[in-house]
């Protein structure tokens, strides 16, 4: 393994110079905060990360929960870890003084989830799931939740789950079939099943709050029949105390990667005794729900940033230190070896890698800045709307894109790459699900298309047109940068001519033929949008390199611009190939027979 999993240079340029975290200590929310504070915080999950997650990386790989007595057993290290994210306040840093938090920028918040998830993925579920459950009951739960629940999951003490899933009804959630059947004594009796369920059922905290949709008997059918309910694994009693609630873990799913976080089948009420809390008012159960998935969705997006930023690092150091061959232009056999690194294909490699990650994390401090400043009500409607826009890019491109960054780790690493000896396997495997867990990246495609682009009538997307304008404008008028201002201008526009021509789709043909390649429409959109935090870093390292920087900050400038470079020589113009499929398929894939599988 590299020594470095993530570069704390990196994330300071970019909390600091190009998003000037530090703005945020003028509103009263988050003033007594200063760049000292940030610092702290982040040398503390810094030094979590490299002192207690990353050495454990590996190992939770090789040796991953096991079901034993109807739950999942986990190291040691987890129940650990989340008493220590209790301590730090970590579970609820972003909450109100008043709500027990810290009222720590989500800024900086999203950069120390960043930092802990390059350092070991498989731990990071844990304390995510729990901050997400707990801001449900905190947002829309009674008073009695809440003295019920979040002391403990702030604490570390309880962990949460995100309960969605079933057997038959994965993304489509409308045909959820878990009950809910009211007693009239304060609580339902639910019965059903859940399927893939995060940190469903472990040994890493003393109770586990599932956070569960079902269908109330008698609710109406389809998405407007669902409540939310608290199913806690152990259930307060009349006299204070816990039971076991009627609520097991059937087993755990083997899966290809991911291993440290178990995944875990949930029964419930196959004794007719499970108890569940309802949370807010019944039937808005779903929409309830969208906070959480919302706040797992752009947690996927920086895990995977996370990922393949280690990835990155282990590629580097290795080419770096493993001499192969000679440059094209030395043709003596007895001349030394150079290091991999020399070699134009895999400085190309590495550039995608690079352009990849610290873009991916742009897009994701993007939308964490926006959170901040709707947060203190700075134009709250606008950066509501701009977050909204963004949630699938911040999710998916990470995720996919991500996919492709570790792969050419391995191809750095050649046949090592593939063995074991090495972690980018690893990450390789482990961040292929992120793409499909919390909304498949074909649901966030329907999602950016078919909601967020004509939400509030086009609002949102013409924010973001704009927001990606200054930018190109700021760029236009550095002789340096002319070509890529000009380029993603071009590349808006193209977007905006593709946006219309769906639009007529839609109209002239319906539904299916106009979301059919939305996912395409969401890697171009995601393209540009990249682009666009590319062009933001370039215009500081840029304007940085005019002073007189040290010998290391200049080349750790030019290195962003010379990664600037790469995206939009290499990258971006895919986003004009996608815009030609998207405009001549003609409904292929909609209206294709699907007896044209079959083979004789």
């Amino acid at each position: 393994m590299a020594e470095q999993f993530a570069s704390k240079r990196n994330l300071k340029f970019m909390l600091y110079e190009v998003f000037n975290a530090e703005e945020l200590n003028q509103y009263e929310y988050f003033q007594d905060h200063s760049r000292e504070t940030f610092d702290m915080i982040l040398d503390t999950f810094y030094k979590i990360g490299s002192d207690f997650l990353y050495p454990l990386y590996q190992e939770l790989d090789k040796n991953p929960p096991q079901y034993v007595d109807g739950q999942a057993k986990v190291n040691p290290a987890y129940r650990e870890y989340m008493k220590m994210c209790g301590e730090v306040g970590w579970l609820n840093a972003n909450w109100s003084y008043d709500e027990g938090g810290q009222q720590v920028p989500t800024t900086i918040t999203m950069a120390c989830s960043f930092v802990l998830a390059a350092a070991n993925c498989g731990m990071t579920g844990f304390p995510m799931l729990t901050t997400g459950a707990a801001n449900l009951i905190r947002v829309f739960g009674s008073q009695e939740l809440k003295d019920c629940y979040l002391e403990k999951m702030m604490a570390g003490e309880w962990q949460g789950t995100m309960a969605l899933t079933e057997p038959g009804a994965g993304s489509s959630l409308a045909d959820i079939a878990s009950t809910a059947e009211d007693t009239g004594k304060g609580y339902y009796k639910i019965k059903g099943q859940k399927i893939f369920i995060s940190c469903g059922d472990t040994d890493a905290t003393d109770n586990t709050i599932h956070l569960m949709l079902a269908r109330i008997k008698g609710a109406p059918a389809g998405v407007k029949g669902i409540s939310l309910f608290v199913v806690p694994k152990f259930r307060f009693i009349e006299d204070g105390s816990l039971e076991r609630n009627d609520i097991l873990c059937a087993g755990l799913e083997h899966k290809m990667g991911f291993k440290g976080s178990p995944i875990c089948t949930l029964n419930m009420g196959e004794e007719g005794d499970c108890w569940g809390y309802l949370v807010g008012e019944a039937n808005m159960g779903l929409a309830y729900m969208f906070q959480m998935m919302n706040e797992a969705r752009i947690g996927v997006g920086i895990a995977a940033v996370g990922k393949a930023t280690a990835a990155y690092y282990d590629a580097l150091e290795y080419t770096k230190q493993r001499l192969q061959g000679r440059k094209a232009n030395q043709k003596d056999p007895s001349s030394p070896q150079v290091p991999l690194i020399e070699h134009a294909d895999i400085k190309r490699m590495l550039l995608f890698q690079r352009a990849v990650c610290e873009g991916g994390l742009g897009l994701g401090l993007q939308l964490a800045k926006y959170t901040d400043l709707a947060e203190v009500g700075q134009d709250k409607e606008k950066y509501e709307l701009l977050i909204d826009f963004m949630v699938p890019m911040v999710k998916t491109f990470p995720a996919e894109y991500g996919i492709l960054s570790t792969s050419a780790a391995i191809q750095c690493l050649g046949g090592y790459g593939y063995c074991s000896d090495f972690p980018v396997e690893q990450h390789f495997r482990d961040i292929r699900i992120d793409p499909i867990h919390e909304g498949t990246t074909g649901i966030q495609a329907q999602d950016l298309l078919g909601r967020k682009s004509t939400m509030k009538k086009g609002a949102a997307y013409r924010l973001f047109m704009e927001e990606a304008g200054k930018t190109i404008a700021a760029a236009a008028v550095i002789p340096e940068f002319k070509l890529q201002a000009d380029t993603l201008a071009q590349g808006l526009q193209i977007m905006n001519d593709v946006a219309t021509y769906l639009f007529g789709v839609q109209k002239e043909k319906g539904a299916e033929e106009f979301l059919a390649d939305a996912t395409l429409y969401l890697e171009m959109v995601s393209l540009l949008a990249v682009g666009w935090q590319w062009l933001m870093q370039g215009i500081v390292a840029y304007n940085a390199l005019q002073g007189q920087p040290t010998q290391g900050d200049e080349r750790f400038y030019l290195g962003k611009l010379q990664t600037l470079k790469y995206f939009f020589t290499y990258e971006i113009p895919r986003v004009n190939s996608l815009a030609h499929v998207i405009k001549t398929s003609q409904g292929l894939t909609a209206n294709m027979d699907v007896s044209l599988f079959e083979e004789e």
